[in-house]
């Protein structure tokens, strides 16, 4: 095996997979699919015995130690691309210590096992949750914004980089072979340009796959407790009055993560955040929607939530510098278009496909 890839059936996870299997890689799939879905690892196989590559599949937690121990053992994986994680925020707020408990110690597990079985790269799916709210004079935000999150879920994330960090450094002071990589992910979106896989959670609660599910009438099939989309303030101050958000398309996401692990050295320790460098408002979301879909839909104005910035997005000049990444799917349109493609061919998401 080349790679093991935690959360491997869930939406970012199961692409890293397709594009490593793309590049000819041999892949150890880890999930447990309690937010992934079987139904993609089904596509994934399908994709491998095309390639004539190799996918080994396993179901389980990453914190299991016994299971990720005898994992690393059998198969002596070098890298591990780490993405198994909860990622509601408001449910984090809710319910902190099993975020804690599901990102944070499992990594803590995962990594334990990972240094005695000789692991030698990690690269670890961070978030921009890490930087909390940022004043004015940090947006764009780059890697050298203070980290100071605001719910349990940053927050599981940044003690997961630190512990990261430190063990880079204790195996860096006794001469071991290890580097590791901490991306900070913005607004991801968009799918396989394919139509291989796509974006289901339940509920759904991103905002392209939300106003694309009203416009095909299917917000229930999704947790959505009626067909609209509501807008959380439209008072900000932004060009359209609506929050400002940067996305990133999954396969340039998926791409920058192939990049790192190309170039990741022995003993080094790499940050970078991972989006295009400029904002879309909502309303442009919401405009770009109606375009891609030439379909119409209601629309409804919400208060404002707590704590919702009304501009972030990302300062990406530090991974193009260094490593020559940057997003080429940066076109508003074409990042809705591949996430309609699939969700029009799979009106129910996953539920509907053999798994």
């Amino acid at each position: 095996m080349d790679v093991l890839v935690t959360g491997a059936a869930g939406y970012i996870g199961s692409h890293a997979v397709l594009a490593l299997l793309r590049q000819g890689r041999r892949v150890l799939a880890l999930d447990n699919l309690s937010r992934g879905h079987r139904a993609a690892v089904r596509a994934l196989e399908g994709e491998a015995a095309r390639r004539g590559g190799e996918l080994v599949f396993a179901e389980g937690d990453v914190g299991d130690a016994e299971l990720v121990r005898g994992l690393l053992a059998r198969h002596r994986v070098p890298a591990v691309m780490h993405f198994a994680a909860l990622a509601y925020v408001g449910e984090s707020v809710e319910q902190p210590l099993r975020y804690y408990r599901n990102n944070t110690a499992s990594a803590l597990t995962l990594l334990e096992a990972c240094a005695a079985a000789g692991v030698s790269r990690f690269i670890f799916s961070s978030t921009c949750a890490t930087y909390g709210e940022p004043g004015p004079g940090w947006i764009p935000i780059p890697e050298t914004c203070p980290q100071s999150p605001i719910n349990p879920y940053g927050w599981s994330k940044l003690h997961t980089e630190r512990m990261l960090f430190d063990l880079a450094a204790r195996a860096r002071a006794e001469g071991r072979d290890f580097g590791v990589a901490a991306l900070r992910y913005f607004n991801v979106a968009g799918c396989d340009r394919a139509g291989l896989l796509g974006e289901h959670h339940h509920p759904e609660t991103h905002l392209i796959p939300v106003v694309l599910q009203a416009a095909l009438g299917v917000r229930r099939n999704f947790g959505g407790a009626e067909n609209a989309v509501t807008v959380f303030g439209d008072d900000y101050p932004t060009p359209d009055g609506t929050c400002v958000r940067d996305y990133v398309h999954v396969e340039d996401l998926v791409g920058a993560h192939l990049r790192v692990l190309e170039v990741l050295g022995a003993g080094e320790v790499r940050t970078y955040n991972l989006g295009i460098g400029t904002g879309y408002s909502v309303r442009q979301i919401i405009e770009a929607c109606r375009r891609v879909t030439g379909r119409d839909f209601e629309v409804r104005r919400g208060p404002r939530r707590p704590g919702d910035p009304p501009m972030l997005y990302a300062d990406p000049s530090k991974i193009g510098r260094e490593l020559g990444w940057s997003a080429s799917i940066t076109d508003l349109d074409q990042i809705v278009e591949s996430a309609w493609t699939w969700l029009a061919a799979n009106p129910t998401g996953y539920t509907g496909l053999p798994g």
